[in-house]
Order: structure tokens, then sequence, then C-alpha cells
């Protein structure tokens, strides 16, 4: 039986990835996370994601960032998925110094472990994200396919969210991303995670050590933090339709995401360890549906049977992308990877997995996190508000 080190592995995907690994029951599971306030609270042995994985797996609380701790936890691992990291878009770009710690540290910090021990690693799996392309590829009818810069703050002051072509100013329409896309990371996280990309393509070769890159699109389902309001509309939506407070809808609702759910992305994480079609591939792990903003919105407030109000604010966040869908094409042809979960389907159930929280726990009492959250980017100069 093989050992899989899942660093990172009592968060959110992390929960998946464990959950599916004990199903197939061929792996022994080694877990390494520092068990973060932020998306445990105050007592994480109290939390849901740690008692999901609590009797499936050897949990190590330990840091990525201390070689004592990283250590310990790879003894007599043959399999590494790395999913440790700092996420959120917006308080990455004010919190520089920790996310270059934990994203970037860190991770040069397990590929320095296995080099100094000549640990015999068979593969090492990197969850990237779909960020590191930035705005994505569209067409613009002049110039063939392109890759847009980042939006002009002064159009979006004005109301203009549509990016434009780089090269003539004009229009373009949305492609869906293919991983030849050149990678322009417009956000600093998106910058962690495109360096931690960089560090295993430039190490890993020369340590005879496999890997595959997932660049995930917006992951959500059971399990989702509820209470960290850094990451995640489906989080900060659900609490506010619980309480029947408006939504305040950023840009003009139209910018739309890939939303996949989270046992979709585990099943193909887990796929690709044993997977050599895999090995060196970047893949991207998406449905390749659009799905706005708006009616995002609009769904949740029929689910949750919300009064709350959906209201256009056109505030803004820098470093947020218009819209990025992902061509799924690579991890249909070397994981044969079909989602299981529609949108319908999976919103459905997400929803009744955060009422049931909320009958447990009363989430729909305010915690004030999120006005947190707001106040610190319209600090740091992150948060624009729009015309209203």
């Amino acid at each position: 039986m093989s050992k899989v080190l899942i660093t990172g592995g009592a968060g959110f995907i992390g929960n998946s990835v464990v959950d599916n690994l004990y199903k197939k029951g061929k792996h022994e599971i080694v877990v390494l996370d520092n068990f973060s306030e932020q998306i445990h609270g105050s007592n994480y042995e109290e939390s849901y994601l740690y008692k999901n994985i609590k009797d499936k797996s050897r949990i190590i609380q330990g840091d990525v960032r201390n070689s004592l701790d990283v250590e310990k936890a790879l003894i007599g691992v043959d399999y590494i998925i790395h999913l440790a990291a700092e996420t959120g878009t917006g308080q990455s770009m004010y919190e520089i110094n920790r996310y270059t710690d934990v994203n970037i540290k860190g991770t040069a910090n397990l590929l320095e472990v296995i080099l100094k021990n000549k640990l015999p690693i068979k593969k090492i799996i990197l969850s990237s994200s779909r960020s590191v392309y930035g705005e994505g590829m569209y067409f613009c009818e002049e110039h063939g396919i392109v890759v847009p810069k980042s939006r002009d703050i002064d159009d979006m002051k004005s109301g203009d969210f549509e990016v434009k072509c780089p090269i003539c100013g004009g229009k373009v329409e949305l492609r869906n991303t293919t991983e030849e896309c050149p990678l322009t990371p417009i956000s600093f996280y998106a910058y962690t995670k495109f360096a931690q990309e960089k560090m295993l393509e430039v190490m890993c070769p020369t340590m005879d050590l496999p890997y595959t890159i997932f660049r995930y699109q917006n992951v959500y389902g059971a399990g989702q933090s509820l209470d960290n309001p850094y990451t995640g509309i489906l989080s900060i939506f659900s609490k506010l339709l619980l309480k029947n407070q408006n939504l305040n809808i950023f840009e003009d609702g139209k910018e739309s995401r890939d939303f996949v759910h989270v046992s979709d992305v585990a099943a193909i994480t887990c796929n690709a360890l044993e997977n050599v079609a895999t090995d060196y591939k970047h893949i991207n792990v998406g449905t390749g549906e659009k799905i706005s903003v708006m009616q995002l919105a609009k769904t949740f407030k029929k689910l949750y049977a919300s009064d709350s109000e959906i209201n256009i604010s056109g505030d803004f966040r820098k470093g947020d992308i218009r819209h990025n869908i992902a061509d799924t094409n690579r991890a249909k042809d070397l994981c044969e990877f079909k989602p299981k979960y529609t949108f319908e389907k999976g919103m459905e159930e997400f929803t009744t997995w955060v009422k049931l929280q909320n009958k447990e726990k009363g989430l729909e009492k305010s915690d004030g996190l999120f006005e947190q959250s707001i106040d610190e980017m319209k600090e740091t100069g992150m948060l624009i508000q729009g015309r209203r």
C-alpha cells in the first residue's frame, strides 16, 4: 500500500481528496495542515473539515514552511498532493508578505526537503489556479486569438468593465482558455501560483520527480468555509441571503466564472497519482460552462427563498478578472474527465448543506467578518466604489 501526503489536507479541497482516497482503500493517507483560524475557526477540532478526515488519515499539525514538520510528514511517503496555500485574490493584494511566505516559501521548502534528504518520491501534484491565465483567451476579428491585459481602472470607474484587444483596443469575444494560453497573472495570488508552477517546472526534472499541475477553476461544494469572507462568493452570498440582507453585486453582474464541484476536482486529482499520461503536464479542471455572477445570485436567492434584493453596485476589486472559462479537452483526453455535477445539481446540494449548517450553528447571525474584509479592501485602495 502506497503512502500519500496531502499538504493542506484538512482544507476544503483536501477534505474531498482525503475522502476520495479513503474510499478507494489503496493508500495510506497523511495530512499536514496548520489549521488556520481563518479556515477552521478558533477550535479546529470542532470544525466540519477536521471532523470529516480525522478517522480517515494520520493528521500532523504543522506548517509547510517548517522543515522539521515537512520532514516528519514525508517519512515513507510515495506521493505528494500539494494543496497548502493561502487563497483569495482580494486579500493577496494587501497581504503580500503572507502570501509570499506560505505559497512560495512553503513550496520551496517542500522541494528542498525532498532534495536534501534524497527522498524517493514517485510524483508530486500541485493545485494551481485558473488565475495564472489572467483574463485568458479572447477572439478579435482583426487579430484572432488574443490574451487581453488588465482592464483599465478609469474605464471600470466609468462603468465599462469589458476587456479589450491588447493590440487594437477593439471589442473581443470570450473563448475557452486552453493550457497553451500565455500566463499573465494580474493579482498577487495568481503570481504566487505562477511561481509555484515555475518552481516545479525548474526543479522536478533535475530531481527526476514527475509532476502534474492542475489549474482549478472556481471550486465549490459542501465543506467550503462559510466563515472566511476572503474567498468564495458562494459563502458570502449564502450568509447575506440567509440574513435577508441585500446583495451588492460587483461590476455589472455580467462577469462570469466556471464553477466546478469539489468532488469532481478531487476525482481528477487522485486519478493523476498513478496516471503516467499526466506526468509533466498542466491540466485545466473546470466544466467549460460560463455562469455569470448575476445568474448565481438569482439561483441562490431562489434556493434560499430569501427576501434579499439584488443590486448592481458598480464596485470592483483591483486584480479581479472579467471571465475565465476552461477548455477541458486535455483533462478529458488524459484522465477521461467528465464532471458529474451540473451547475444546477451542485448548487442545490451546496445550498442544502448550507441550510443544515445554518440550522445547527446559526449562520444568519452577523459576525462582522464580511464587513471587515470590505473595510480592509477600501483602506488599502483595492476596492473601488463605482458610480451609484
